[in-house]
């Protein structure tokens, strides 16, 4: 069984987009978080240097197409949570993968990392906004927070992982899944970039 979240990155206030990259960075690749590091994956991008290789691509965005946007987002975070006892940190990162893997279909750059610091193993995964190519990047999609628990929940299938069973669509917190008191959230409603299928849907910014 996983949970998962979405959540856009926007430039914050007095910081430049790659500070903002790496600041991510550093919280999801923290040494003590990852065992040293061994639970760290990426695609089309040394985690050491992904920030450099994000800012890349937007940078070539920008130069293909010379548009910018005040309230641009730079890269996404996903977070995938497993139920605790039921996966291996290593099954854990390779489920990560194939999750970003599904959702980009490799034509971004990301990085997942595997996070054991918690009584739950847990995956971390940030994907750049714009594609390997710097061609395009693309508007929010609504619903996609469902698009992306429905995609983690085949892949769990496939694992043999336990899935939540969700009445009527509606969403459910981990904790209260456990029945804890502990408010989680499971999806939220913001509109997030489902990168791989928005290709065919969306228009460049």
């Amino acid at each position: 069984m996983a949970t998962t979240r979405i959540m856009s990155i926007h430039i914050n206030k007095g910081k430049t987009a790659r500070q903002c990259i790496t600041a991510r960075l550093d919280y999801i690749t923290n040494p003590d978080k990852t065992d040293h590091g061994l639970l760290i994956s990426s695609h089309a991008c040394s985690p050491q240097a992904a920030a450099d290789e994000f800012m890349l691509c937007r940078s070539e965005y920008q130069s293909r197409t010379g548009r910018s946007n005040a309230n641009e987002v730079i890269a996404y975070h996903v977070r995938q949570a497993f139920k605790p006892g039921e996966i291996t940190p290593e099954e854990a990162n390779a489920v990560g993968m194939e999750l970003a893997r599904g959702i980009t279909g490799d034509r971004y750059a990301y990085v997942v990392a595997t996070h054991i610091d918690k009584h739950h193993v847990h995956n971390h995964i940030l994907i750049c906004s714009t594609d390997l190519e710097g061609r395009h990047k693309y508007r929010d999609v609504k619903g996609s927070g469902k698009d992306l628990a429905r995609l983690s929940d085949e892949i769990c299938r496939k694992h043999g992982l336990s899935v939540i069973q969700v009445p009527k669509e509606k969403a459910q917190t981990y904790d209260k899944w456990q029945g804890k008191h502990k408010q989680t959230c499971i999806t939220q409603s913001m509109r997030f970039c489902r990168i791989c299928k928005a290709e065919k849907t969306s228009q460049p910014l």
